[in-house]
């Protein structure tokens, strides 16, 4: 049996290896989570700006959100790394170039300004979804609007967005894979790293398969908080 499983698995190379995976997966867990949050925060504004009567903020959210759902990920992740080299001058007058020299702020960044364009554009459906009855009645009742808003509209249409939030929380785990290209040891930095060193392609396995568990895990614990947070509509 022994022998079966030292065939199919590198044992040698998982002791060395396998703590490192360990530590790339919480570097993954990490950089998709604070920036979801943060991305989240973010997402509110820009989706209230997206559904502005004023032309100069539903613009200028929609220039941003038209930037960011329109280009790849990875040039962003290259713009924001490489440019910020570029800039280094101007940061340094400022007393930013700390931050952005650091490869780990840098995909933060990038992962948080390009998740909340996404997440904004889900949040604006959400409200969308909200029936106008619903404001109408908040101010029957004298509640003021961003009362209204924060009390009514908003958790309904959250509970509307979040499977669309989800989805993307799942493309993020499996998109921050990219990252590795800028020196950050995730997922898949240390698989790239094991690679270099033992020319062994179960790493490579190793790191799908950590990914299937990864997404697998966001997915039912999604399913869960869904479940928890949609029982008032379901039937007695």
């Amino acid at each position: 049996m022994s022998d079966i499983l030292g065939s199919l698995i590198n044992l040698d190379l998982m002791a060395r290896y396998g703590p490192r995976f360990l530590d790339g997966v919480l570097v993954t867990l990490q950089l998709v989570g604070i920036s979801f949050i943060l991305g989240g925060l973010l997402a509110v504004p820009v989706a209230l700006a997206r559904l502005s009567k004023n032309s100069v903020p539903r613009a200028l959210a929609y220039s941003y959100v038209y930037f960011f759902r329109g280009t790849p990920l990875l040039a962003q992740v290259f713009l924001v790394y490489y440019g910020a080299g570029q800039l280094r001058d101007a940061f340094e007058a400022v007393g930013l170039w700390t931050l952005f020299r650091d490869a780990w702020f840098c995909a933060l960044l990038t992962f948080t300004l390009n998740t909340a364009a996404y997440q904004a554009e889900i949040l604006r459906g959400g409200i969308r979804a909200v029936p106008g009855g619903q404001r109408e009645a908040a101010f029957a009742l004298g509640l003021p609007r961003w009362l209204t808003f924060g009390k009514v509209v908003l958790p309904q249409a959250l509970v509307t967005a979040l499977r669309p939030l989800g989805n993307e929380l799942i493309l993020m785990i499996k998109a921050s894979a990219i990252v590795s290209l800028i020196t950050i040891y995730d997922v898949m930095g240390v698989t790239r790293l094991a690679f270099s060193r033992s020319f062994d392609f179960q790493v490579y396995l190793w790191a799908a398969t950590l990914y299937l568990i990864l997404v697998e895990g966001v997915r039912r614990l999604w399913a869960v908080a869904e479940r928890r947070l949609t029982r008032h509509l379901k039937p007695a």
